[in-house]
């Protein structure tokens, strides 16, 4: 029977929680959390408490005598010494209860405060308690009022807490593992979209396909998944209080779609306009392919396969992909990829007159990569279209650059300035957004500088329906 377990580890919440309200030494960790700006609110909502320093203190809370020990040890929480002698686990941390779906404490994370190893310390697998199948933050997220549209997948409760902290309560974390089968289970039960949320450099990126690939195989119909990579140097805790949560809800909406990811993956540093290149990426999608659940996302994917290569499913040949393989409702992109995608097929736009200002401080994914596009399009009216793609030394830009390429926006030549304009204004009203939210994110108006205020007044005479229709 497990209950007992449940039970002692319920009591040690409480205990961990009794410590942060009035240990001595919880001051460190009271500060630790003020400097994540993490009120008493959410710190009490997620039940965060304080392990005291001591090699016995969870000992002397609950009890020393041996069935106390014993449970404490069935729980995860106590260690013990290669002289066999028992000691607790968790010691001078924050300390974060892991909850099940029934909203059973089932673990624990811990957060050091000094500079001991390892970082972040989680409870060891135990009868009730799983890495691969346990999110934390599921359990909250499900109790908030509405509908779940998707669920974020960050790395660490740290960042599940910071967004929740700012409104954004859709986040959860693995628990030091890879994205598994029953997780994978777990998200799409409760909700339609998932988006994995990885740093945007190499480790980030490799992270990014084992979860693709683990994903695979559940993309039944109404299920689907994305993938959102952070600026390099930062995290969704350092992200979401840079830029305030509308900005950041912004990147999650626009992250990048699995399909595009997976091509955009496997083309990279293959040369798709050779029978040779197109044979290589017809050879490395399939077997991946084979893993989708029948259904309409399946055949998709496997027409955009045959549309880049010119290969059918079953292998036989058909005709050359044509230059441009598909067609893309223009809507259905963020605008900074879509002014980028018009940008490539018609470089000169970057020349017209009057371009709406302000765009270039949108936060969105991708805007920093479109200005110096602009940029260099500006400087250079003669530079060829493909000379935009192959001059990044930049693996990854080039990537980028490339799959957005493989879009064709479903316009006639003469249309293509006025929604590359339509898209700018977009990333504009963005921006504003955006510097509205900080502005206000202040205490109150009256903390506002002068200039802020001017500012402010500003915005709001020019600002637009934002759900206009671009023009």
């Amino acid at each position: 029977d497990p209950q007992p377990i449940y039970d002692t580890l319920e009591q040690a919440a409480r205990f961990y929680q009794a410590q942060l309200r009035r240990h001595p030494a919880a001051r460190q960790a009271v500060e630790y959390l003020k400097r994540r700006g993490l009120s008493r609110e959410t710190a009490t909502a997620f039940g965060l408490g304080f392990a005291p320093p001591g090699w016995d203190n969870l000992l002397r809370g609950l009890g020393t005598d041996e069935a106390a020990v014993r449970r404490l040890d069935a729980a995860g929480l106590l260690a013990e010494s290669s002289g066999g002698k028992r000691y607790v686990r968790f010691r001078d941390r924050v300390m974060v209860p892991i909850r099940d779906g029934r909203g059973r404490v089932v673990g624990f994370g811990g957060r050091v405060l000094g500079d001991a190893k390892p970082k972040y310390l989680n409870s060891p697998e135990t009868p009730v308690f799983h890495k691969g199948r346990e999110l934390y933050g599921l359990h909250e997220a499900r109790h908030v009022p509405g509908t779940i549209e998707r669920l974020l997948v960050v790395e660490g409760y740290m960042d599940v807490i910071a967004l929740a902290q700012h409104g954004i309560h859709n986040a959860v974390a693995t628990l030091g593992t890879a994205t598994t089968t029953e997780h994978l289970e777990r998200l799409f039960k409760a909700a339609p979209e998932v988006v994995f949320c990885f740093d945007g450099d190499r480790a980030g990126r490799e992270a990014a396909w084992k979860a693709l690939s683990t994903t695979l195989p559940h993309l039944r119909e109404g299920r689907e998944a994305r993938f959102l990579f952070l600026p390099e140097g930062e995290d969704p805790d350092t992200l979401v209080r840079g830029e305030g949560a509308e900005a950041f809800a912004a990147r999650v909406r626009q992250a990048q779609p699995l399909s595009e990811f997976l091509y955009a993956r496997l083309s990279a540093g293959l040369d798709v306009t050779t029978l040779d290149g197109r044979a290589r990426l017809a050879s490395k999608a399939k077997p991946m392919l084979a893993q989708l659940p029948p259904g309409p996302f399946r055949e998709l994917m496997q027409q955009r396969l045959t549309e880049l290569t010119g290969v059918t499913t079953a292998g036989a040949p058909r005709r050359p992909p044509s230059p441009v393989p598909r067609r893309t409702a223009v809507g259905t992109i963020s605008p900074a990829r879509r002014a980028i995608a018009l940008l490539l097929r018609q470089p000169a736009v970057a020349r017209l007159p009057d371009l709406p200002p302000g765009w270039r401080d949108a936060p969105l994914p991708e805007v920093g990569l479109l200005a110096r596009l602009v940029d260099l399009a500006a400087e250079r009216p003669d530079i060829p279209r493909a000379a935009l793609v192959d001059r990044w030394e930049d693996a990854e830009t080039r990537q980028t650059l490339g799959a957005i390429q493989t879009l064709h926006l479903d316009l006639i030549e003469a249309d293509v300035q006025e929604h590359f304009v339509g898209a700018l204004r977009r990333l504009a009203e963005l921006a504003r957004r955006a510097e509205v939210e900080r502005l206000l994110r202040k205490n109150d108006l009256s903390s506002l500088t002068d200039n802020e205020k001017a500012r402010l007044r500003e915005i709001w005479r020019d600002r637009r329906d934002p759900d206009q229709p671009d023009s």
